[in-house]
């Protein structure tokens, strides 16, 4: 099929060039791939560490930066707090979002969890993701890290992957 006369076709993504240590996000499979990473991962939200951890799932998908999933029992007692609303993933199943209670002020939709995954992300039953833009600092091994843009996607984009990642404005699409 030709595009239209005077039309031409979106441009598709052009991925960034890979460094010494570093990944693209356009290596990274469909579906997604999950493990579990010894990776130290921290939360700060409300100024207080509210989640730290070194055995956190790292979910990657292409075009994407990696999210890492913290299990709940290495989040503060009593942060969390189910949140509304619900969406899905056509490959992890149901997603269920999670406020946040800190010192008194609460904070709506830091997160997001698959309380009854499908079989090929089980072992993220009992974990929750952070939407890096929405707290006040993650950090991966220490390196503070940087929000995928867009107000859906909850990447943690880090030195270690290069993109261009999906969220960016002209990317819907991909």
């Amino acid at each position: 099929m030709h595009p239209r006369p005077g039309r031409r076709p979106a441009p598709g993504p052009h991925p960034d060039p890979v460094g010494p240590g570093q990944e693209s996000v356009w290596a990274y499979p469909r579906p997604p791939s999950a493990e579990v990473t010894p990776r130290r991962v921290q939360v700060v939200l409300g100024g207080v560490e509210i989640a730290s951890t070194d055995r956190a799932a790292r979910v990657c998908e292409t075009s994407h930066p990696p999210v890492y999933y913290v299990p709940r029992e290495d989040v503060a007692d009593g942060v969390l707090q189910r949140g509304e609303g619900a969406s899905w993933c056509e490959w992890k199943g149901v997603a269920t979002y999670w406020d946040a209670v800190v010192e008194g002020t609460r904070y709506p939709a830091v997160g997001w969890s698959y309380e009854d995954p499908t079989p090929g992300y089980r072992h993220l039953r009992g974990a929750v993701a952070f939407y890096p833009s929405k707290l006040d600092r993650a950090t991966v091994d220490g390196e503070v890290v940087r929000a995928q843009a867009g107000d859906f996607y909850g990447g943690w984009i880090t030195d270690e992957v290069v993109g261009p990642f999906k969220g960016e404005p002209g990317t819907r699409g991909w």
